[in-house]
């Protein structure tokens, strides 16, 4: 009797609302196909129509609003559920990701997290959960230091390997320079990248009207300094209106655009290649920049994006907390003055990480060979 390929499935922050989390999944399904190539795959999404276009060889389910019982009938079917990955283990949110983990737990099912991120994690019921139900899984993998540090301050006692963000297994799309004509952007100028998000639950200190002010002094900096146009590059949709905010306060705002057209993951990533410099918020826009070898400088509002600087080893200042001008336009000046001196370090750190990213890929190839291996009878209980 012949094995059928393995029924995995896919829980995280999917159906479109943010593109890090499409690129995240991007990668995640590229690792899997590679692995597992006969297998069938289950993403559930928040927008199920939204990942079957994106997708057109996985199945989709919707996970939020459904109840237990319906969430059996799927997990029922499954020889593997990943949790992951991206940042979805936190207050508030995380309670509601494992309440279909625990349905699966129910039913024996082996659980696996592929470079999720952690925290922040201080809610007792979240805390609970996350070490409860992260204490019965296969295996552990987070994304950076910070989410190990998170899952071992919450009293988790398995041992947690650290990779990297599944986005770094990504590999870029040709953003041809007409698509950038087509955005408004004009030919043959220098070309500044900038992200900006909105406050919510991961940036809950910033004071808005302050930060879209300090980034709008920063734009105008590198009109004046570098003589460019500064681009930006929406994650999500509300960062259009945060972009707006920015763009509001910039004296040479005629030299601003935002980017409306909808891409893939994998196109943002070949847009990175046009920018002379990046400057950003977001994460994955930074580990975009990072990929395609352009200069970036990171506005920490979360561990998450001080980790990576770190990890990268470049430079990364807490100021847009603090509303800090002076050493962030210094700091932006020398990075733009020191662009080709650090470029090959970065590109070293960037290899290092995209080793590490690839760490996760062997972590879960040792589980699907383990599943791989039961007996027949057992495969089919």
């Amino acid at each position: 009797m012949t094995r059928a390929g393995l029924t995995i499935g896919v829980l995280g922050s999917y159906g479109g609302r943010n593109l890090g989390d499409e690129a995240i999944l991007t990668g995640l399904l590229t690792d899997l196909r590679q692995q597992e190539p006969t297998g069938r795959i289950i993403v559930f999404s928040r927008n199920p129509e939204h990942t079957r276009q994106a997708h057109p060889d996985v199945e989709a389910v919707p996970w939020e609003g459904v109840s237990r019982s319906d969430s059996a009938v799927v997990l029922s079917q499954l020889d593997l559920l990943i949790l992951g990955g991206g940042g979805i283990l936190y207050d508030k949110e995380a309670r509601r990701y494992l309440r279909v983990v625990r349905v699966a737990q129910e039913r024996g099912l082996p659980l696996l997290t592929y470079a999720v991120g952690v925290g922040p994690l201080s809610d007792v019921v979240d805390t609970g959960m996350v070490r409860e139900t992260l204490g019965e899984a296969t295996e552990v993998t987070v994304r950076d230091q910070e989410s190990r540090m998170v899952l071992e301050e919450a009293g988790l006692l398995n041992p947690i390997t650290v990779t990297a963000d599944p986005a770094f297994l990504l590999k870029p799309e040709e953003f041809p320079a007409s698509m950038l004509r087509e955005e408004g952007v004009p030919d043959g100028k220098r070309l500044v990248g900038m992200s900006v998000r909105e406050p919510g639950r991961a940036a809950e200190r910033l004071d808005v009207d302050a930060y879209h002010r300090l980034l709008a002094q920063i734009g105008d900096f590198l009109v004046h300094r570098i003589d460019a146009h500064v681009l930006f590059v929406p994650m999500e949709r509300d960062d259009i209106r945060h972009s707006h905010g920015v763009l509001s306060h910039m004296i040479a705002a005629e030299r601003g655009r935002i980017l409306h057209g909808t891409y893939s993951p994998q196109q943002v990533l070949g847009l990175m290649s046009h920018f002379d410099l990046a400057v950003g918020m977001r994460l994955h826009f930074l580990i975009f920049a990072a990929m395609m070898g352009t200069p970036f400088l990171p506005l920490p509002y979360a561990g998450k994006v001080f980790d990576l600087a770190q990890r990268l080893g470049v430079p990364a200042l807490r100021g847009v907390e603090r509303e800090v001008e002076g050493p962030l336009l210094a700091e932006v000046d020398q990075l733009w003055d020191e662009r080709d001196q650090r470029a090959e370090h970065t590109a070293q750190r960037v290899a290092q990480v995209c080793e590490e990213a690839r760490g996760t890929s062997r972590v879960i190839g040792a589980v699907l060979e383990s599943l791989r291996s039961r007996p027949l009878a057992e495969a089919g209980s």
